[in-house]
């Protein structure tokens, strides 16, 4: 069995559980570490060692390292601009500008652009890839998802260029409400779109030997929700808590002395707040979900004995 499935089976934690392990599992050295050094601390989890001391050091490093750099389904390294320590840095950045108000084409459509191929991208490598596919199919429908993604993105923007905004209930509608909005279902929806070959395909579900029992349509439906509703939390709570903020702070001392700073203070706060929620949003429901096998189609009810049957949800 592979190691990070043993691991996330066996382990069955809590979300508080999830969530510090996960504080741990985004570590910034997890992007730098060498090839060799993460086999060789995978070699270490096939000992019988690492079964019986888990209270080791070196077998917790080895866990910590082999849980946020290799993918569970296929054990390959996941590429380090998308391994789950990365999404951070590059999406906390990408949510405080694609929510600035646009001065120009290129401030319209670049942040949204670069946001959602990189969610995008990010959703597909760190899904479940169980299914068949050819890779035009996955290029095709990454292509169509960040293109529609984009273009939801910046309805905002488009709005306060095309009507009027003296009245303070459609500023408001417009400039705060409607952008916080569309962030949070949009993010959503891309996990779905990006994703949605595993509702159509199937992916693998397993009993708790780790051996594949078949491919699942409705285990994929219910991985893809589960993922959808952690990312619309997310970038729901990290777009509208710098909005809150803002709306306070422009009511200070501070701010009417020096009205620039309020784009250092929702950068501030959208990096806090975010490095808050990605760990509760990869904690909100395990990593290898549980589905009952009385909900999974009937050949691969007839396939097995299990009462429950394990599926990788991804990340």
């Amino acid at each position: 069995m592979e190691p990070n499935v043993r691991f996330w089976i066996t382990e069955r934690q809590s979300f508080i559980q999830r969530f510090l392990l996960w504080t741990e599992l985004l570590d910034p050295i997890n992007l730098v570490i060498s090839v060799e050094k993460i086999e060789k601390l995978r070699q270490l989890l096939a000992t019988d060692e690492a079964r019986e001391d888990m209270k080791n050091e070196k077998i917790q490093e080895a866990w910590k390292r082999s849980l946020s750099t290799v993918h569970p389904d296929n054990s390959k390294l996941i590429p380090a601009p998308f391994r789950p320590a990365a999404f951070l840095p590059f999406t906390g950045p990408l949510v405080f500008f694609s929510m600035m108000p646009s001065k120009g084409i290129k401030s319209l459509i670049l942040p949204q652009l670069s946001f959602y191929t990189y969610t995008t991208v990010f959703n597909m490598v760190n899904g479940n890839p169980s299914y068949h596919h050819r890779p035009q199919d996955s290029l095709l429908l990454g292509a169509g998802v960040i293109a529609s993604s984009t273009f939801i993105g910046i309805i905002p923007n488009l709005a306060q260029m095309k009507y009027s905004l003296d009245n303070y209930l459609v500023r408001f509608l417009i400039r705060r409400a409607l952008p916080v909005l569309l962030l949070a279902q949009v993010s959503g929806m891309n996990v779905l779109a990006s994703r949605s070959l595993e509702t159509t395909q199937g992916i693998k579900v397993m009993d708790k030997e780790g051996k594949v029992i078949g491919c699942s349509r409705r285990a994929g439906e219910k991985a893809v929700k589960e993922t959808a509703v952690s990312r619309t939390v997310l970038f729901g709570t990290s777009a509208c808590v710098p909005e809150v903020l803002a709306y306070f702070f422009k009511r200070t001392q501070l701010f009417l002395q020096n009205p620039r700073s309020l784009w250092t203070v929702k950068l501030t706060c959208s990096i806090l707040v975010m490095g808050l929620m990605v760990p509760v949003s990869f904690s909100m429901f395990p990593h290898i979900g549980q589905i009952q096998c009385s909900k999974l189609e009937e050949e691969i009810r007839s396939s097995t004995e299990e009462a429950e049957l394990f599926y990788n949800r991804g990340v």
